[in-house]
């Protein structure tokens, strides 16, 4: 089974597996291109526009716009694949890539261009006396010669909605009027999700912008969703172990015509269809393949599944001691109780000593101090919170909270909390005491 590698150039099983992990995460984390699923038509428009700018020298500005997880990053880095295939476009396109979060305004922008475009030592200690000025020049280093032979740029703004937050919108300002007066070869290509971006750009902006927009909906239907998720776990062809890759391909896809696969994946697809919770869905699943457990199996997917689904509050709960979840219980009581209006710790102090009173067999009780400090530390893990307008000169003790936790969550969390007394569970579950 661990055999090294043959004549036949099959593979040790450990290198197999291993091989399998590098591909998939690949292309699970950093949305590796694939063949585009259901956006033939944005991809073929995408392709066009910048084959415009990279063969034949044509500036264009386009936005891709969709919501989170719709696959306009997926679509964009492989139409930019299939482009940079073509040899007359990998030796000539350049490609700057911008994010809105990491380039917070122009200045830190126009340092990440210059490095992108690896012109720190033409650039110098030369000091520009606008930023059109250190654009202008930076694409005018670019030039071999003559106009005809100016290297074609594409600036990739990612989160585009934010550079329209920059001061005078410089950036985009700048950028557009290069594309729109053809002084060299440049494509602005911007991706966000709001649809109302326009409305956010500037008028001089927005008259130099192409108004292309690609939308991108996530319309397809359910079957098309298993297809994709086949597609996903798919080796390719070029996989070095031939043999591996096949029956690695052949149990996906028995898998895919599972009932019981289905309707996992029929409960994801009703929740979120997006790539990227079947992206994290795929890694869980991904996760639990060894040499020891060769194959996706059903078993994986149901751990990846219950995973994905999991309610992250409920499991801060499981870390609770016993007088937090007391605290916790005593606020639930009070939500009942006042219909879930705020309260505050005096309160929810009074509610818990009702409880030790009637139940003082197996809870000790604690100093008021002590339950205080519980109190605070439920609000540092945010499973409660202060209310909105809140006066900060109010005493702890009296400032008005909200628990964010609903009733199912807390009785779920307490059928898993281990040793928990009796007496516990009982006050719980009662509705009202």
């Amino acid at each position: 089974m661990s055999k090294r590698k043959s004549k036949d150039n099959s593979f040790s099983l450990g290198e197999c597996i291993t091989k399998v992990q590098m591909i998939l995460r690949a292309r699970f984390c950093h949305h590796l291109p694939g063949k585009p699923f259901g956006v033939e038509a944005q991809y073929k428009n995408l392709m066009d526009l910048l084959k415009q700018t990279a063969v034949h020298g044509e500036s264009n500005s386009v936005l891709i716009v969709g919501p989170r997880g719709a696959g306009k990053t997926m679509l964009l880095k492989s139409v930019l694949k299939e482009l940079m295939e073509m040899k007359q476009v990998k030796e000539n396109l350049l490609q700057v890539h911008l994010n809105g979060l990491l380039q917070t305004d122009d200045k830190i922008a126009l340092k990440e261009v210059t490095r992108q475009l690896k012109l720190e030592n033409v650039v110098g200690d030369k000091v520009f006396g606008s930023f059109a000025e250190n654009l202008a020049f930076l694409l005018e280093a670019l030039k071999k010669g003559n106009r005809s032979s100016s290297r074609p740029v594409l600036f990739i703004l990612d989160e585009f909605d934010l550079f329209a937050h920059h001061r005078n919108q410089t950036l985009l300002y700048n950028l557009l009027d290069v594309a729109q007066s053809a002084q060299t070869p440049l494509a602005v290509v911007g991706l966000t999700c709001r649809l109302d971006v326009l409305e956010l750009l500037e008028k001089r902006v927005k008259s130099r912008f192409s108004h292309r927009q690609i939308h991108l909906l996530n319309t397809f239907g359910f079957k098309e969703y298993v297809e994709i998720f086949q597609q996903q776990l798919t080796l390719p062809k070029e996989f070095p172990d031939g043999r591996f890759a096949q029956e690695w391909n052949q149990n996906i896809q028995s898998l895919c015509k599972d009932k019981t696969v289905e309707d996992i994946l029929q409960k994801h697809f009703n929740s979120s269809k997006d790539f990227r919770s079947l992206h994290m869905l795929l890694m869980l699943t991904l996760s639990q393949v060894t040499v020891s457990n060769r194959n996706i199996g059903l078993t994986d997917l149901l751990t990846a599944s219950r995973l994905c689904t999991m309610d992250s509050k409920a499991n801060v709960l499981h870390g609770l001691s016993v007088l937090e979840f007391c605290l916790i219980i005593a606020m639930k009581h009070l939500n009942y109780i006042y219909e879930g209006e705020p309260f505050n710790f005096e309160m929810v102090y009074n509610e818990f000593q009702k409880f030790i009173q009637r139940r003082t067999h197996s809870m000790h009780n604690f100093e008021k101090p002590v339950i205080l400090k519980a109190f605070e530390h439920l609000h540092q893990l945010e499973l409660i919170k202060p209310m909105d307008g809140a006066s900060t000169r109010t005493q702890k003790e009296y400032q008005l909270v909200k628990l964010l936790l609903d009733s199912s969550q807390i009785m779920d969390a307490l059928q898993k909390y281990p040793h928990c007394p009796t007496e516990v569970q009982l006050w719980a579950s009662s509705s009202l005491e």
